[in-house]
C-alpha cells in the first residue's frame, strides 16, 4: 500500500523505498516492505528454515530485526528525516510460529531529535494473526549534517 494520496509524502516514500531496497540484511532475511504511509510501516517475512530456531519457531532475532527496522522506517516517514534506532524495549508475548511474521510500526510522537514509535508483531497461522510481540522504540532523528557524517565516515 502506498501513501500516494498525500503528494507531499510521495518523494519521502520513494526515498525510503529506495533505501530499504539497498539494505543487504533486509534482502538476506527476505523481508518485504508491504505498507508505507506517513507515520506507519509494515514489514513482513515468510517462514524459511534459516529463520527458525531449534524448535521450529521464528527466531527471536528475526522479531527483533523487524521491530528495529520497522520502527526506524516509520519514524523516517514523519518528516522525511534520516533516522537511527537509539533504543527499544521488546516484549515477546507468545511463540512465533506459523507461515509469516508481520510487524506493524506506528509513530506515537514524532520529534525533530527523537521520535517515539510502537510496534506490534503478529504471526500468521492458517490465515489468522496471533500477537507475538510488542515494542516501544526511541528513534534518533538525524539532521542533514549528522546524516552526511554517517554516510561518509571520516
Amino acid at each position: 500500500m502506498s501513501g500516494s494520496s498525500d503528494p507531499d509524502f510521495e518523494p519521502i516514500e520513494t526515498r525510503i523505498r529506495d533505501n530499504v531496497g539497498r539494505q543487504g540484511f533486509m534482502n538476506h532475511i527476505g523481508a518485504e516492505l508491504s505498507e508505507l504511509t506517513r507515520g506507519a510501516c509494515t514489514l513482513e517475512v515468510g517462514r524459511r528454515p534459516e529463520l527458525l530456531q531449534q524448535n521450529g519457531l521464528f527466531h527471536g532475532g528475526v522479531t527483533a530485526f523487524l521491530v528495529d527496522n520497522a520502527t526506524t522506517i516509520a519514524a523516517a516517514t514523519s518528516r522525511g528525516q534520516p533516522a537511527l534506532t537509539a533504543e527499544y524495549k521488546l516484549n515477546l508475548l507468545s511463540p512465533a510460529s506459523g507461515e509469516r511474521l508481520i510487524c506493524r510500526a506506528r509513530v506515537i510522537k514524532p520529534g525533530r531529535q527523537v521520535a517515539v514509535v510502537a510496534a506490534d508483531v503478529f504471526c500468521l497461522i492458517d490465515g489468522v494473526e496471533k500477537h507475538t510481540a510488542i515494542a516501544l522504540a526511541s528513534i534518533a532523528m538525524l539532521d542533514d549534517k549528522a546524516a552526511a557524517r554517517i554516510e561518509s565516515p571520516a
